[in-house]
């Protein structure tokens, strides 16, 4: 599935989806593109500081509040690492 699919296939499952929000939305965005720059390759690997870059995002707390709500409404999948020098463990699934 190419890059045009994923978004598409993510925005009309959110416009159905009152749960997420224009945060929501940036945030995962951002995920793509950063995913899209390594070539689409599976799980991304980064940090969430390199994340909240992209999105905008300017607190953690945020951060990780909208990341555990897309990978618990299904959006993606996220494996945080917990350890400063390993980076967190992200997978945009095809929904």
């Amino acid at each position: 599935m190419d890059g045009l699919q994923i978004l598409s296939v993510f925005f009309n499952k959110a416009t159905r989806d009152s749960r997420i929000g224009v945060r929501h939305i940036g945030l995962y965005v951002a995920l793509f593109q950063l995913t899209a720059e390594k070539g689409f390759d599976s799980p991304l690997v980064t940090f969430s500081s390199s994340v909240m870059k992209v999105a905008k995002i300017c607190s953690s707390a945020t951060y990780h509040r909208l990341m555990r709500d897309l990978h618990t409404y299904g959006y993606i999948t996220y494996e945080p690492s917990f350890y400063k020098r390993r980076g967190s463990k992200i997978s945009l699934p095809v929904i």
